[in-house]
């Protein structure tokens, strides 16, 4: 069975109700971090903590904790501050350590073929503007996509009254195959051209450091570090809008494929010669699956244009309806959707044997997807018998946490280049 997400509205302001951000580490899951980098990841991690605290978690001693906070306090990234009260007669609260906000403010963008949104986010993970945009769904030049970047970045500053010389680094997700490693978008159904290099063009608008990736894996580091998946140590998100995709943390890291631009599972086959995809080949998972697969079935079952994209949103909805009044021709097009999605994620346990698939997306609204029937089905479909099964999960959140994701993207990076081999006071 699946759970949904236990906030009932499931939007981004309750990713900030937690307290920290970032993922809850293992000594382990910290190996080629110095120490003072896992001092300040765990303070972050906890919001407040105590130095005593610090030590038990990352099983240092009382010394090193003292000695390495100290220098973490004189750069100006941790502070202390009053710790949690104690019960009455017990003495003073012990002093706590916090990171300091504003010792780093990060961007990060989403950017999709409807709005683009973005963040503006402290050191600490706090969220401090946001904003967004809409854009036409038609694929755009590099010229024009650096222009509406350009034009949303300028909103989002204005509306949190800073200057570009305040941000340290941005972090940008989009749909497509990207590479991360390189800054590279070997494709995208935003963009017309093939091996954009984004990141370094962005670079250059903006002079400051950018880390580009695929928007699934945006998705995914928001589970990471503000959602469930913060003490998960491997869990998988899959999204379903207008195209499928999917991230994957293994041993409480991003895992991203050997060149950076795998795990691409709306485009993992489901029928060899099937329908088409908009990457061009055919029987992609998506090509059942996304929005506009669906759209192009439902204009057939209500005999509407499926060339509008102007109506696609509704044409899903009208559909919805329709199944839900009890049409055979709309049901059995949900229907077909879903048995391929339980192949599609029976193929992710096959292949990661995750703790825990997040479904997300707008289409997670269609309640067909994600039936009894679905689960059972990809249950059936998973080789392993006394298994326990994979707990599935549906998280709605809102637009603002992919690009919260992106955030964290870029947090990670910033804090890599000030805390990395090459620290210096």
């Amino acid at each position: 069975m699946y759970e949904s997400d236990a906030s009932a509205s499931a939007t981004e302001d309750s990713a900030t109700e937690v307290s920290g951000c970032g993922p809850i580490l293992s000594v382990s899951g910290q190996a080629g971090k110095n120490l003072r980098q896992q001092i300040f990841e765990a303070v972050r991690a906890a919001g407040r903590t105590t130095r005593a605290d610090v030590t038990r978690s990352l099983g240092i001693s009382a010394g090193s904790a003292t000695t390495l906070s100290a220098e973490l306090i004189a750069a100006g990234l941790l502070r202390e501050v009053e710790g949690l009260a104690r019960e009455a007669g017990r003495g003073r609260p012990p002093v706590a350590l916090e990171v300091v906000p504003d010792a780093r403010l990060v961007i990060g963008l989403k950017l999709s073929d409807q709005a683009h949104t973005a963040v503006l986010t402290d050191f600490a993970g706090n969220v401090l503007a946001n904003a967004a945009q809409p854009t036409p769904a038609t694929r755009k030049t590099s010229a024009e996509i650096l222009e509406e970047i350009g034009s949303l970045v300028a909103a989002l500053l204005a509306e949190a009254g800073r200057e570009i010389a305040a941000i340290s680094a941005m972090g940008v997700g989009l749909p497509g195959l990207v590479d991360h490693s390189t800054g590279q978008v070997v494709w995208s159904p935003l963009l017309r051209d093939r091996d954009l290099a984004l990141a370094a063009a962005l670079q250059e608008r903006f002079g400051l450091p950018v880390q580009i990736d695929n928007d699934a894996n945006m998705l995914t580091l928001a589970e990471l570090w503000f959602g469930a998946g913060r003490s998960r140590s491997d869990f998988a998100v899959v999204t379903i809008e207008e195209g499928v995709g999917m991230g994957v943390v293994l041993n409480n890291q991003l895992f991203r494929g050997s060149r950076g631009v795998g795990l691409e599972l709306g485009h993992t086959k489901v029928h060899l010669d099937g329908a088409l995809c908009r990457c061009g080949q055919r029987g992609c998972l998506e090509a059942y699956v996304a929005d506009y697969a669906l759209a192009r079935e439902a204009a057939t079952a209500l005999d509407r244009n499926a060339h509008n994209r102007q109506s696609a949103h509704a044409l899903l909805e009208s559909l919805f309806a329709e199944a839900k009044a009890g049409n055979d021709s709309a049901r059995t097009i949900f229907s077909r959707a879903a048995r391929y999605l339980s192949l599609g994620l029976a193929n992710v346990v096959q292949l990661f044997d995750p703790e825990l698939i997040i479904l997300s997306g707008e289409r997670m609204q269609y309640d067909y997807l994600y039936a009894d029937e679905m689960m059972a089905e990809m249950r059936a479909l998973t080789v392993g018998s006394g298994r326990v099964p994979c707990q599935v999960e549906l998280h709605a959140w809102g637009d603002m946490v992919w690009a919260r994701g992106a955030s964290a993207l870029a947090l990670s990076a910033v804090t890599d280049s000030v805390l990395g081999e090459r620290w210096a006071l």
